[in-house]
């Protein structure tokens, strides 16, 4: 049965819906594709089938809701919500004290923003050894920095080992200016930005030179027994099978481990096996460890970015 409605918004700036050139109505449309939708001033004008129309208007009054709550309604937010109802709830309408994992700089709240990411949270509570596997942008060093975060924070362990595989990605190493530690540090920076999001400047200095928070590349960990530590181990997929096996034997008394990685992006020599690869397969029937798989659904970065994961995606499934 067709019917009309009109929604007069009344909580949100009609830009803040809108979009830029109309740029989050083009994603509210293709939701409903069966919908006539007109948008002007604080007006939404709906034609179409009265079930859809009462979709719609539950869709629009959850993301008028999402605005109020948090004063910021992104694309990326838009896109979650507008995967339905319910979906939509459980990924932002839970109760604060449920998702927020710290509290960052500037009024930065760090939550678990996805179903997948909100298992890293339950899983690091309950194991030692996490494995968060998945593509770029879903999330999984960032969640995994800020549960570490957290821990320090709440004295949980005394300090914060953050390490990655210094492979070189179509770059030399050799070639880049500075010591060793001014060489070392772009392979780091992403591991730095989100610590800069959730510590206040003279804090993250003051751990970093106590080494409270140690950020140092993977082949460093050799020797060492961590104990008392939150410890990540990130881009993971270049990681060879002995440099795997050399940090997972690292984990020492009251520890936390956390490993984080995409299969799919291997910057190891075609005839080196990855680390973590391997590790996928041994250890997910293990007591005490468990293995999250995030996938684009997850990915929180800008929409294009799930898109261009998808072309890549069909690109290596249709190479002979």
């Amino acid at each position: 049965m067709q019917a009309e409605k009109e929604i007069v918004l009344k909580e949100i700036p009609p830009v803040e819906l809108y979009g830029v050139n109309d740029s989050k109505m083009d994603i509210i449309r293709n939701r409903f594709p069966a919908l006539k939708i007109i948008a002007r001033g604080n007006m939404l004008k709906v034609k179409g089938n009265s079930e859809e129309l009462e979709s719609f208007e539950k869709a629009i009054h959850l993301l008028v809701k999402h605005y109020v709550k948090h004063q910021a309604l992104t694309e990326t937010d838009l896109e979650m919500l507008l995967r339905g109802e319910e979906e939509g709830k459980a990924a932002y309408e839970a109760a604060p004290e449920k998702d927020v994992i710290v509290y960052g700089n500037n009024g930065l709240v760090v939550k678990a923003r996805t179903p997948n990411q909100r298992r890293m949270v339950v899983s690091t509570a309950k194991n030692d050894l996490v494995f968060a596997v998945g593509p770029a942008g879903s999330g999984k060093t960032y969640t995994a920095v800020a549960l570490a975060v957290k821990a320090l924070k709440n004295k949980e362990v005394k300090k914060i080992i953050l390490t990655r595989p210094a492979v070189e990605a179509g770059e030399n190493l050799g070639f880049l200016p500075g010591d060793l530690k001014e060489k070392l540090d772009p392979y780091l920076q992403p591991l730095y930005d989100a610590l800069f999001d959730m510590l206040p400047p003279d804090k993250l200095e003051s751990y970093l030179e106590n080494k409270i928070i140690e950020i140092a590349p993977l082949a460093f960990m050799r020797g060492r027994t961590l104990n008392h530590a939150f410890v990540i181990l990130d881009e993971a997929q270049n990681a060879t099978e002995n440099q795997m096996k050399m940090f997972l034997t690292r984990m020492g008394a009251a520890a936390k481990f956390i490993v984080t990685g995409d299969i799919t992006q291997s910057d190891l020599p075609r005839h080196q096996p990855s680390g973590l690869f391997q590790a996928i397969g041994l250890f997910e029937k293990v007591d005490g460890i468990e293995i999250i798989f995030l996938n684009e659904d997850d990915v929180v970065r800008h929409r294009l970015v799930k898109k261009i994961l998808r072309i890549y995606d069909n690109l290596k499934q249709n190479k002979p």
